[in-house]
């Protein structure tokens, strides 16, 4: 009977050893987590969401929620680089969006050019800066004036509705040849290329419901020119209002 006896005790301490399976997966998922509290500090966001997935098919539905917690924030980490890494990634994919959608309007502006006949009137022109739209001032003004001639208006209103949807600041500038002016009204080239950026910008604004304080108009008189000023040609393609939708992202 004593022999039966020491029997039943040594398969009841058997059957107590059990609690060494969960305290071991225990173990195995603290060591886990501190694993990752280590590496965390060492990989970039992309490495973790790795990570994070793995884990979280390792140990179940439980996991994901501390992965989560303790999900890198690109603005408060510790690597200078990082951020700066993924800072720049940023502003290099809002520079490409923003450029398609400049181009998307370049080609609907060259299109209305196209289909008016107003080439020989207006350019466009996507630079590093944003699209400029170029337009030759007797496309706009009588000679010596800025006062706007009635046929520009249906060009300034088509120009105003692609701007309206825009975001971005926009910028008029006029300009002339170097044939010098000097009248009542317009003592230099400098006002009278200033004053017809002033009023194209004030048709602009009385078309649509564009926000006045993203535009801004400045005069910058011969001092800008884009052909030479020897031949009556270059003088004309002086004699100019340009618009700038100036981009909001530049390269850095």
């Amino acid at each position: 009977m004593a022999k039966k006896k020491h029997h039943a005790q040594q398969h009841e301490e058997h059957m107590d050893e059990t609690w060494l399976i969960p305290y071991a997966d225990l173990l195995t998922l603290l060591l886990a987590v501190f694993i990752v509290l280590f590496a965390s500090s060492q990989i970039d966001q992309k490495k973790f969401e790795q990570i994070s997935k793995s884990m979280s098919v390792a140990f179940g539905s439980g996991s994901p929620a501390i992965f989560d917690s303790m999900r890198v924030d690109p603005q408060s980490s510790d690597d200078p680089s990082a951020a700066d890494s993924l800072a720049k990634s940023a502003q290099e994919q809002a520079y490409v969006e923003e450029s398609a959608q400049l181009m998307r309007t370049k080609q609907i502006l060259d299109k209305y050019i196209q289909d008016n006949g107003l080439t020989n009137e207006l350019q466009t022109i996507l630079t590093d800066e944003g699209l400029l739209i170029r337009i030759k001032d007797n496309a706009l003004f009588p000679s010596g004036s800025a006062d706007l001639l009635p046929d520009s208006r249906r060009t300034g209103g088509e120009i105003a509705k692609m701007l309206l949807p825009l975001s971005q600041k926009i910028i008029v500038s006029g300009h002339t040849d170097n044939v010098p002016i000097n009248t009542g009204a317009f003592p230099s080239n400098w006002d009278l290329s200033t004053k017809r950026a002033v009023n194209f910008v004030k048709f602009l604004l009385s078309q649509e419901k564009i926000d006045p304080g993203r535009f801004s108009a400045t005069g910058h008189g011969e001092f800008r020119p884009v052909a030479s000023n020897d031949t009556e040609e270059g003088r004309a393609q002086n004699r100019r209002v340009e618009v700038l939708i100036a981009r909001n992202y530049r390269l850095q």
